[in-house]
């Protein structure tokens, strides 16, 4: 499976899923199961490929704001409701998390206090691949490595919040005592 068909194949469920992060997994699951298993196993891959690129210290402090507050399990959970944003969105956000903040929906939580998780998504590829063979995915014989978050800053210091990503800042944070 190459890169283009992974994101395709989320396109198609995003299409048919109705939108809802829970929806677009079952989708997703649905459209990989009738596939080959090694283009399940190729999806795995790539899906990975896709959560280390997206492992960074400013998109954790964005999912920080965003949801008020994520563990490591909730960073993952939130790369995996990105996901679903289709790639263009999930692009956007790796390479400038603050462009989150022109997301409606984003906009919108900073309101509502909804909060942005789909661990769902990320076990499509396990419940395809069971779907599809009725056996568990093949663990990945060349992981892909994730990268060392040793720059982490603290996602609590409201001033390094508006230094990195004003524009979630501007909606998530509260504006400074004058």
């Amino acid at each position: 499976m190459r890169t283009d068909d992974f994101w395709q194949l989320i396109d198609r469920a995003r299409a048919g899923g109705g939108g809802e992060p829970g929806a677009v997994a079952a989708r997703a699951v649905a459209l990989l199961a009738e596939r080959d298993p090694e283009d399940i196993v190729g999806y795995a891959h790539h899906q990975a490929r896709v959560l280390a690129a997206s492992h960074k210290a400013d998109l954790w402090g964005a999912a920080y704001l965003i949801n008020g507050g994520v563990s490591d399990d909730g960073f993952h959970s939130f790369r995996g409701w990105l996901m679903t944003q289709g790639r263009e969105v999930f692009a956007r956000a790796v390479a400038a998390p603050d462009s989150l903040a022109e997301l409606p929906r984003v906009r919108a939580a900073a309101l509502s206090g909804e909060e942005f998780s789909a661990a769902e998504m990320l076990a499509v590829p396990w419940d395809a691949y069971r779907k599809a063979t009725a056996t568990e995915l093949p663990g990945d014989r060349d992981p892909v490595p994730v990268p060392d978050l040793n720059d982490l800053w603290d996602f609590d210091d409201e001033g390094e919040a508006r230094r990195r990503l004003p524009k979630l800042a501007a909606l998530f944070v509260e504006p400074p005592e004058e």
